[in-house]
């Protein structure tokens, strides 16, 4: 009887998977199945090779948006969808969300097709209260900083973000910080093979004065939480979006996350949904590897 494979797709700058994933190669070879790390641009991995590719820390994409995109079409058998994996990557896809009636972070968007000078730059930043800036095509808090309204030299430092990523060709969201994140932190909803699994809280990661991340990751401090019935609610809510939106392509996400947030009412935001390459904590929930690895497993052999 062949021997089950399945590949777990990282990056270069980490071949043998992020921490929070190593431990599902040998759940894997614990049910009988092959798994190995696979660096997804690595042109020598026969990616046919395996019945099921799992994309896991490929953390260094958004550099190379293209190049991901194209690699994500070219394999056979990948989890997610590559369709899904494309639409999820840019996160324009919240405003969609928003004309739905979800609740999303009011967000300016900024057009590098517009070539805006620094003082157009200026006058669409907030004039009040803390802001977030960062590009639509992110992983990770790269990129991303949350500036003062209230000081010359934050506004001169945010312009010049701003602009260095739209001269770059980027496109740019700026969204007022929402000051209960501080508080309360942000909450993950984990979802597998379709059905909520666990819930993960997220301390506050934008302090004032943050400046943007440059190398692959920022760190996250997460602890195991539980979620509410209004954030488990959202979730739901937006995980039916993606299917309205995508059709068929997205009734059978082997994974998701769903980010949220509270508004200053206490009533919860959603900040992003992730269906690329989100960190699961599984080590956050007892039996939560388990899960995964069994849901990997019914794909990867199913005829």
């Amino acid at each position: 009887m062949p021997t089950t494979r399945v590949a777990l797709a990282t990056c270069s700058v980490l071949p043998d998977l992020d921490p929070d994933d190593a431990p599902l190669l040998g759940a894997l070879a614990d049910r009988g199945v092959e798994a190995v790390a696979a660096v997804w641009d690595d042109p020598d991995v026969d990616w046919a090779s395996f019945d099921l590719v799992v994309v896991r820390s490929t953390w260094d994409y958004s550099q190379r948006r293209d190049d991901y995109i194209a690699w994500a079409r070219t394999v056979p058998h990948l989890a997610n969808d590559a369709e899904v994996l494309a639409w999820n990557i840019d996160k324009y896809y919240l405003k969609t969300f928003g004309e739905m009636g979800l609740p999303i972070v009011r967000t300016l968007w900024l057009d590098p097709d517009r070539h805006l000078t620094s003082q157009a730059i200026h006058t669409r930043l907030p004039a009040h209260g803390d802001y977030v800036i960062k590009p639509t095509v992110s992983s990770g808090a790269r990129d991303t900083a949350r500036y003062q309204e209230n000081t010359a030299q934050a506004r001169g430092q945010a312009i010049l973000h701003a602009r260095d990523l739209l001269r770059s060709g980027r496109h740019v969201m700026v969204q007022p910080y929402l000051n209960q994140i501080d508080v309360v932190g942000e909450t993950g909803l984990i979802f597998l093979d379709g059905k909520f699994s666990h819930a993960v809280r997220k301390n506050a990661m934008l302090t004032r004065g943050h400046r943007p991340t440059q190398g692959l990751y920022q760190e996250e401090v997460m602890r195991s939480t539980d979620a509410s019935e209004a954030e488990l609610a959202l979730g739901q809510r937006a995980l039916e979006a993606v299917h309205t939106i995508l059709g068929d392509i997205a009734t059978d996400l082997l994974y998701a996350r769903v980010d949220i947030v509270p508004g200053d009412d206490g009533d919860p935001i959603l900040l992003e949904l992730e269906l690329t390459e989100p960190s699961l904590f599984l080590g956050k929930s007892e039996g939560a590897l388990d899960r995964f690895a069994d849901a990997i497993v019914a794909r990867a052999t199913a005829k």
